[in-house]
């Protein structure tokens, strides 16, 4: 065992871990923060996504201990700081982004990355960034239209695929 010490949603963590631990099972069991879901383990979902030193990253890819000293973001993270949604949380809400919510937290992280880079990415870009997210229920139209609101863009025309 090793301890990894890095800055979580703002916070100074520490834990021991094995060298094979996983970042999704540091955060997971290790912090408790299960907002972070695991979908596949093998990175084909997106269900994991979290931020490390500001990127996009599938936290089932990661290993803990390579992380030590580094800044990691979660979806318990992006709320604002007096608890209320964030912009791209509240626009997941307000165009019904979500059905059964298993992949939402990596789409909303996703989402943030996306945003971040590309604050008024077309409806192309978006569906072309979401390409390593899979959702089974909402067949992304929702998805899609709670991103571009979320850039403040008009949603009215984006076209059901």
């Amino acid at each position: 065992m090793t301890q990894v010490k890095m800055t979580v949603n703002g916070k100074s963590v520490s834990g021991d871990v094995e060298g094979r631990t996983l970042l999704a099972d540091f955060l997971r069991e290790g912090l408790r923060l299960t907002g972070t879901h695991i979908g596949c383990d093998t990175s084909q979902c997106g269900a994991c996504v979290v931020h490390v030193n500001g990127e996009a990253v599938k936290s089932c890819t990661a290993l803990a201990l390579d992380l030590d000293g580094a800044e990691v973001v979660t979806i318990e993270g992006m709320a604002n700081p007096d608890g209320s949604l964030s912009v791209i949380q509240q626009a997941f809400q307000d165009h019904h982004g979500l059905q059964c919510g298993f992949c939402t937290p990596g789409m909303v992280m996703s989402a943030a990355a996306l945003l971040k880079d590309n604050p008024k990415p077309s409806e192309h870009e978006v569906r072309d960034y979401l390409e390593g997210n899979i959702c089974r229920c909402t067949g992304y139209h929702n998805i899609v239209k709670a991103i571009m609101a979320a850039s403040g863009q008009d949603v009215t025309q984006i076209a059901a695929e």
